[in-house]
């Protein structure tokens, strides 16, 4: 084997160009400051100004665990087992948005929030607050929370209308409880709707949203809020680019009705409508799929004063085409009352526009004590028509008395009451008809978002 001597000169040079070259080529591994003459883009100032205003919510509930054989007053009596529920704690995380600091006005997600009985918001700088409820829409899914006004910094408002499918936007939150995270990505579409019940006109987005972002802040690059965030598509439960946000604009307009009224006070034309299938197409000479056609028209509603008939076909409301009954449900659920429509009808296959008003949808209140006494202190309705779904009736807890009875046994604004003993009820006359026995024990059956129980009031 041969060796090949290396001199102690040639060595030392050898050593000194390597040491002249490693600064260079660690300079060329890492981004320059500054391409011709411009500094780096970042959006690092941009998240400095918003994240203060990006709030982490931490809920608990009380749900009450009851067992069946401790539900039999024998077995009760047998066992000398005193007749009182027991209880676990539920605990949820999410986000929200304060977007008035001077009153500390929070968004969020409805479902964030609903049901809960303690509602604990972290601030940026680690501050915990109690936070209260100003009013809840589960129809648009949003909430607006009130925290004290102590050194809050807000998110300013932009106006969701002027998005376009490739703006740029960040989605800031805490998913999964792991501390605020900021993900980017583009706008996808626009107006997407039929993702869930209630009214939609959602943002569709590819930045990153995980479960804890809901009620997070999507924003534009110049950081004002364009959507709340609020659900996500995925088979796995994890973000795989397509999430949902609400628009700033319809936020900003409930969140006005939520803290003047306490709740949200929607339109209706006054019409009961029916998709059109091939065969009802058939029947009045039109393409399927285009419009909705007239059912039923109620006395003493924009839709009759303006002379819409049964069988009329309704194609457009301000110049935006209805395909389904769902689209006018929409529009009217989203337009403001007061607001003047034009709607394009076909009659008799000839197109016609007529003109109207959208008027407040009425619904009739109950004072509980009137149907029962151990219901004083709750504020019962029937169901708006923007609250009907297929298989759901009954009537709405429109409020309730913290100190009252049916709040102690668990009984919240927002649950429907859907029957009574073991009876489905209709509406709030039926519940009346069914109490007027005054039975000894009443046993509520009671929705509450996706989960039904029972509810044992003595």
């Amino acid at each position: 084997m041969y060796r090949i001597p290396i001199s102690r000169s040639l060595t030392f040079r050898f050593l000194l160009a390597l040491a002249a070259w490693l600064p260079l080529a660690a300079a060329q591994a890492g981004l320059p400051p500054a391409v011709d003459g411009q500094p780096l883009p970042t959006l690092a100032p941009m998240i400095d100004r918003v994240t203060p205003a990006v709030v982490n919510i931490n809920t608990r509930t009380r749900v009450q665990v009851r067992d069946p054989f401790f539900n039999d007053p024998m077995f009760r009596r047998f066992f000398n087992v005193p007749n009182q529920p027991r209880e676990r704690i539920q605990q949820s995380l999410g986000s929200g948005v304060i977007v008035d600091a001077s009153k500390g006005y929070v968004l969020t997600n409805n479902h964030v929030i609903q049901g809960a009985d303690d509602i604990d918001v972290t601030l940026h700088d680690n501050r915990t607050v109690k936070a209260r409820v100003i009013g809840s829409d589960p129809d648009t899914d949003l909430t607006v929370l009130q925290i004290p006004a102590e050194n809050l910094q807000a998110v300013p408002l932009a106006a969701s209308r002027d998005l376009r499918v490739g703006d740029f936007v960040v989605a800031i939150g805490d998913p999964f409880g792991l501390g605020q995270t900021v993900t980017s990505g583009i706008v996808s579409a626009l107006d997407r709707t039929g993702l869930s019940r209630g009214y939609q006109n959602f943002i569709q987005t590819d930045a990153s949203i995980n479960p804890g972002n809901s009620g997070g802040a999507l924003v534009n690059l110049r950081g004002e809020l364009v959507g709340i965030n609020s659900m996500i598509f995925s088979p796995s439960g994890a973000s795989v680019g397509i999430g949902f946000a609400i628009p700033s604009d319809l936020a900003a307009s409930v969140m006005r009705q939520l803290v003047e009224f306490g709740e949200v006070k929607r339109g209706a034309l006054g019409v009961d409508t029916q998709d059109i299938t091939a065969e009802i197409a058939r029947m009045l000479a039109i393409d399927a799929g285009k419009g909705t056609v007239v059912t039923r028209v109620r006395n003493a509603t924009p839709a009759a004063d303006a002379g819409l008939r049964p069988g009329d076909v309704i194609t457009s409301i301000n110049e935006k085409a209805i395909g389904s009954s769902k689209d006018l449900h929409n529009i009217e659920g989203l337009t403001p009352v007061g607001t003047s429509l034009r709607v394009g009808v076909l009659r008799d296959g000839k197109p016609l526009v007529v003109t109207m008003t959208l008027k407040a949808n009425s619904t009739v209140s109950v004072r509980g004590v009137d149907l029962d006494e151990r219901l004083a202190g709750v504020q019962l309705a029937d169901l708006s028509k923007d609250q009907q779904r297929p298989g759901l009736s009954g009537s709405v807890i429109k409020g309730i008395e913290p100190s009252s009875r049916a709040y102690a046994r668990g009984l919240r604004k927002g649950d429907v009451i859907i029957g009574a003993n073991q009876r489905n009820i209709e509406d709030s006359d039926d519940l009346a008809a069914l109490l007027e026995r005054t039975p000894r024990q009443l046993m509520l059956t009671v929705v509450r978002g996706s989960t039904v129980f029972y509810l044992l009031l003595q």
